[in-house]
């Protein structure tokens, strides 16, 4: 077991001396930190850097770069620095597990990836064979973790965030709901499911379940449809591109009730673009594990430190990145400690026990696990001011 290992232990230096170690150029397309040697520790760090999900990857890779810097330049891992290779998957299944080999192949004792569920799915079935400790950052689907003790992730489930959803909509005394999700899509029907099944139980009437196709870009009938059943509150459990038009169309025909989301919501306001205004943003709650707003001391230093390394705010990926390799490196600490060789199968098999029986303080809140690759973790319930800004409503503790 390691020793519970927090932000503070490890980062000290500031963002922009972390950031003076600089990237070398390596082959395969990635990028590494050094030439490697005995006095290093090699990592992969594998998610989409091109292509239409690549704003996620890109995200989750800057998190995690930027922990492994940090932890560079405040010594590294017993006294070893971390050289990180990132491979570009393009967001494709069939590239992620060529991509997951070529890490293997250049004896990574470790990757934080992959990002998204497709890929991620692909990577932990090729990644049981070799016993590879691998922490996805952002992949939220049940089974990712169930094809071998050696796979964990940083984020919270597909059903346990519809179930959080669930729960608040039951607490707030809504008593008839209506859902609108991406049909075919694994995140945004599993929410769905476990999201109905939950309110459900919880005695909520579920009036309407609308779905839409990928790339739809009106929405009018679905809104029609749920408007007809008088719902009180609609769930909305896609990513925030859609969300966005959604709650704009919705608000626009007449629908002044409440929406409910999950953390695909997170960069609906406050990125590159605002995909719903501040007035349509109103009694909009969605549930996830990190906010800009959120004043805990460890959550605002992070976002300083990002947004000195890469001149932007962090979202919701960027910090689950961070937090995925700080558990990673929890891990290969165990086994560093251990004295045990780089690569062999007891380093492996001890980077694994060390991250499932210990526990990180990580920005988006303590990351522990109780005999699974799930995270027991808790989340907040975010909402948007008159301004649009998002705001903590409360915190549902693991």
């Amino acid at each position: 077991m390691f020793k519970s290992v927090s932000r503070r232990q490890f980062v000290q230096a500031s963002a922009v001396a972390a950031v003076g170690l600089g990237l070398v150029g390596c082959s395969g397309g990635g990028e590494s930190t050094s030439e490697g040697g005995s006095d290093t520790i090699k990592v992969g760090i594998l998610g989409p850097q091109t292509g239409s999900v690549s704003n996620y990857g890109i995200a989750c890779a800057n998190g995690a770069k930027l922990y492994f810097d940090q932890l560079n330049a405040n010594g590294g891992i017993n006294g070893k620095q971390v050289e990180y290779t990132v491979e570009d998957e393009k967001g494709d299944a069939t590239e992620a597990v060529n991509a997951y080999n070529m890490l293997v192949e250049n004896g990574v004792v470790g990757i934080v990836g992959d990002v998204t569920t497709g890929p991620t799915v692909a990577v932990a079935q090729a990644s049981v064979a070799d016993n590879m400790p691998c922490v996805t950052p952002s992949a939220t689907a049940a089974d990712v973790v169930t094809y071998g003790s050696n796979y964990f992730r940083a984020c919270v489930t597909d059903p346990e965030q519809g179930r959080v959803m669930a729960d608040f909509a039951a607490e707030q005394g809504y008593k008839t709901i209506g859902t609108i999700y991406l049909n075919g899509d694994d995140y945004s029907q599993g929410v769905n499911d476990a999201f109905v099944e939950e309110a459900e139980a919880k005695g909520i009437t579920i009036a309407a379940q609308e779905a839409y196709a990928d790339g739809d870009v009106s929405f009018s009938g679905q809104i029609t449809n749920l408007m007809a059943a008088n719902v009180e509150a609609i769930l909305c459990p896609n990513y925030y591109e859609d969300d966005g038009m959604i709650v704009t169309q919705a608000r626009a025909a007449g629908y002044d009730g409440v929406f409910l989301g999950v953390d695909g919501w997170s960069g609906i306001v406050g990125g590159d673009s605002d995909y719903a205004s501040a007035a349509d943003l109103h009694d909009c709650y969605y549930c996830c594990a990190f906010s800009a707003s959120n004043t805990d001391e460890a959550v605002q230093q992070f976002i300083s430190d990002y947004t000195d390394a890469y001149g932007e705010a962090p979202t919701n990926f960027c910090a689950l990145g961070y937090d995925a390799a700080m558990v990673l490196a929890a891990g290969i600490t165990s086994a560093e400690e251990a004295g045990l060789e780089a690569g062999s199968e007891d380093y492996k098999q001890a980077v694994i026990d060390g991250i499932a029986n210990g526990t990180v303080k990580g920005i988006t809140g303590s990351i522990s696990y109780d005999g699974t690759g799930d995270p027991v973790k808790s989340s907040l319930i975010l909402t948007f001011d008159a301004e649009g800004k998002e705001q903590v409503q409360e915190t549902i503790e693991a």
